[in-house]
């Protein structure tokens, strides 16, 4: 009995003590929280798939990953790339624990320092035309420009300034090239003679009165004078990983070193394959090679042509005036006496040239290394020139066109194995295999000298033409003009066949200038 008595108040005893920890927890432990039924108010929070802690508010979550986003991005100057993917599990209950919000933000910000992918880094990036180089700062792209027009500016005069380009959404820069020396002498002027107002404009009236005097040769100051890139020079600021971005010493290389293009030179009054070869430096041979419309070195040019050459060019170009001084020996300009009644392809030296001598004080243009324009400011001849004197053609010579539609080539000009008894074992001309009856026309317009018989021709038309060339065809079976006959070209004159000294039905053509044969392919259009 009287252990019923005393277990009854023990369990009293219990369960108050129980109730007042209870109590307590509810007062002074604030992870341990009552929470209002009204759904999910519990919420276990994971970042990139780990669980950081439980909160009781997910906007509570929400600012702590924003917050640890910043804090690591404003540690680095850079662009930094890191994985941020938030989820939670939420349940509601009546008590719960929830984390030190101070532990849950560090948790946080541990998980994304270590999901960090990759830091960008702030770079810049200059693109011209097919060329892009990308460097670390703007520094290194000052330099990399200084390099490039230092090429041309031994004495150091001239600097690249890249500044901020105005009223542009993204942020470009631009560079230019500026004249150190003349910046530096303005600066000093304005600082020693300020000048405003009415005294400004009587400096600009009297400079536009003042007559400029004949200079002598050391009064003109050489050197160059000017200096630009020959296209606008963009730079955009861009935030690339590091193994994008090209060292210096290399960008410098790449950006100095010239590379061949392909270009065109216009061949110009004067010209000859020589002198263009000494102008553009590529070999005569190589030249040829280059231009289907050159057979040989001997080839002849004519005014406007174009001709295909390669031009060395660095990736950036520098356009950049000079004024020069040369003692020089100098040619006259050709001149040139017009008949009409001749072909172009027709010439005659009248009086050989004599080069002279002579000062000249020079402004020039230059393109990297290559002359565009050139203006004689001041020239003193020593010993004049004396001019070569040319009559030339202006009359379009005629064309040659193949004189048979079809046909196989079976043999061509030159020496050959005689195909037959009676046969040349040198082929004067170019033969074409052709069914008997095949229609032949005129290469080029003219008059037929001869048209008949012709012994190993078999039969045979000849044709005079206005040029001084001459056409045959032979060994054919029927002839359609007589002698006298003016024929145009493409104008039917007979049919193809077999006859003379032939082996099998063919079409034999010639073409003869000064009375020799020439090879006939290399004058058919």
């Amino acid at each position: 009995m009287r252990f019923t008595k005393y277990r009854k108040t023990l369990k009293f005893t219990y369960l108050k003590w129980n109730f007042m920890i209870l109590l307590l927890c509810l007062f002074f432990i604030p992870s341990f929280v009552k929470f209002e039924s009204t759904g999910d108010n519990l919420f276990h929070i994971f970042v990139n798939g780990i669980e950081v802690g439980s909160v009781d508010k997910l906007e509570e979550a929400e600012d702590m990953l924003w917050d640890a986003r910043r804090e690591i991005a404003a540690a680095s100057e850079e662009l930094v790339l890191m994985d941020v993917n938030m989820t939670y599990v939420g349940e509601e209950m009546l008590y719960g624990y929830v984390d030190d919000p101070q532990e849950v933000y560090s948790r946080i910000r541990k998980v994304l320092r270590d999901s960090i992918q990759e830091t960008d880094i702030r770079s810049y990036t200059l693109k011209m035309d097919e060329y892009m180089v990308s460097l670390a700062s703007v520094e290194e792209m000052r330099q990399l420009l200084q390099a490039v027009i230092s090429k041309y500016d031994s004495e150091n005069e001239f600097g690249v300034e890249i500044v901020q380009e105005e009223g542009r959404l993204l942020n470009v820069l631009t560079a230019q090239v500026v004249d150190r020396k003349s910046q530096q002498e303005a600066q000093e002027q304005e600082q020693l003679f300020p000048e405003a107002g009415i005294q400004s404009q009587l400096t600009e009236l009297f400079a536009q009165e003042v007559e400029p005097e004949e200079k002598d040769f050391e009064d003109y100051d050489l050197g160059i004078m000017s200096m630009q890139f020959t296209e606008e020079v963009e730079i955009v600021e861009a935030y690339l990983p590091q193994n994008q971005l090209m060292p210096l010493e290399q960008a410098i290389e790449e950006v100095t070193k010239e590379q061949e293009t392909v270009g065109t030179y216009t061949v110009v009054s004067g010209d000859t394959l020589s002198e263009i070869s000494i102008k553009v430096n590529i070999p005569m041979e190589t030249l040829v090679a280059m231009n289907d419309s050159l057979d040989d070195i001997n080839s002849t040019i004519r005014v406007d042509q174009e001709l295909i050459i390669t031009v060395p060019e660095p990736e950036v170009s520098v356009e950049r005036q000079e004024v020069n001084y040369y003692e020089e020996i100098y040619d006259a300009e050709v001149i040139y006496i017009d008949r009409d009644d001749w072909y172009t392809t027709q010439t005659n030296v009248v009086q050989q040239p004599s080069a002279g001598f002579r000062k000249i004080v020079a402004e020039e243009t230059y393109v990297d290394d290559t002359l565009v324009e050139r203006e004689i400011l001041k020239e003193e001849v020593l010993m004049e020139a004396v001019a070569k004197i040319v009559e030339r053609g202006t009359k379009v010579p005629p064309t040659y066109i193949k004189p048979i539609s079809g046909g196989r080539a079976s043999s061509g000009f030159g020496r050959r194995k005689a195909p037959t008894k009676g046969a040349s074992t040198y082929h004067k001309g170019q033969d074409w295999a052709t069914p008997v009856g095949t229609t032949v026309v005129a290469s080029c317009g003219g008059r037929v000298s001869k048209a008949g018989w012709g012994s190993g021709y078999g039969y045979v038309v000849y044709i005079d033409h206005e040029d001084g060339r001459q056409t045959r065809y032979a060994h054919l079976s029927e002839i359609l003009v007589s002698v006298g006959d003016y024929v145009k070209q493409g104008q039917r004159i007979a049919l193809s066949g077999n006859t003379g000294v032939s082996t099998g039905p063919h079409l034999h053509f010639e073409i003869l200038i000064n009375g020799v044969q020439v090879n006939p392919l290399k004058y058919l259009q």
